[in-house]
């Protein structure tokens, strides 16, 4: 009987994995990755080749999500496989929905779990993980077309008084979203619908590259965050709801946030 592991990455580089992961990985007989969930900006993929002593094939979307078992599956079925991924393994739909098939095909699974934006990005900026609610992810506009759905979620959490986790889309072919772009998208809706969820004197936080030696994190004003540059991908943002006076103290010294716009939100 197969195996097939699923090994996170982690956020940063090569380095980012964890010992057992490693041991993991150069116990597999194949090993496959995928980056385009997430995106990794300093990894080398000569230098992870060096720490496994093993030749990592990198696998499409397609090949994941339309034809796991054309590759994946069928070396699970006979020998270790183990699969490389960007952050946690199990937070995108598309990972866990190909461990269900493996399951379902008699392939035993394992998972070797790592640093996620999920919880990196609370941390980085010392706000508690139990007062976020629903994440929201917000795609490359095409033209003029946005989906309103994320901005439903955002508003539901605003209302409970609870923290927003946005996640910008990345794509392999290098295209990205910006903190400026999602502002001002979000921002459109808001105008749209006529109500006061984003104006120009809300909160909010940029971040790009969180667990990397180039992060940058700012907090600020939504109109003044809009004419940073955040430089290159991964961006998210974080819109906060009510704050716990330490989460306030913690935004002011890590994000830099002046200290009279969060009287606001205490």
């Amino acid at each position: 009987m197969g195996e097939l592991v699923f090994i996170g990455l982690g956020l940063q580089d090569e380095r980012s994995i964890s010992l057992r992961g490693l041991e993991e990985a150069r116990q597999c007989d194949h090993v496959f990755a995928e980056f385009y969930t997430n995106l990794m900006p300093d990894l080398s993929m000569q230098k992870l080749e060096g720490l496994l002593g093993k030749t990592v094939h990198i696998l499409s979307r397609t090949q994941v999500e339309e034809d796991p078992m054309g590759q994946i599956l069928t070396h699970a079925k006979t020998g270790r496989v183990a699969i490389l991924v960007s952050g946690d393994p199990m937070i995108a739909t598309t990972h866990i929905e190909l461990r269900l098939l493996a399951e379902k095909n008699g392939v035993k699974t394992s998972l070797v779990h790592s640093s996620s934006i999920y919880t990196v990005a609370a941390a980085t900026v010392g706000l508690q993980l139990q007062k976020f609610g629903r994440a929201i992810t917000l795609p490359i506009m095409e033209g003029d077309a946005f989906p309103e759905s994320p901005y439903d979620f955002l508003a539901q959490n605003k209302k409970l008084g609870l923290h927003t986790l946005a996640l910008l889309e990345n794509r392999p072919d290098g295209r990205y979203l910006s903190i400026r772009d999602a502002l001002q998208a979000l921002k459109n809706i808001s105008n749209k619908r006529n109500d006061d969820l984003l104006e120009e004197e809300t909160l909010v936080v940029g971040l790009a590259r969180v667990d990397s030696s180039s992060k940058m994190v700012r907090g600020n004003l939504l109109g003044e965050l809009m004419s940073l540059d955040f430089g290159g991908p991964p961006h998210a943002l974080i819109i906060p709801g009510g704050l716990h006076f330490k989460e306030a103290e913690a935004l002011e010294v890590f994000a830099g946030v002046p200290h009279p716009l969060l009287e606001a939100y205490l």
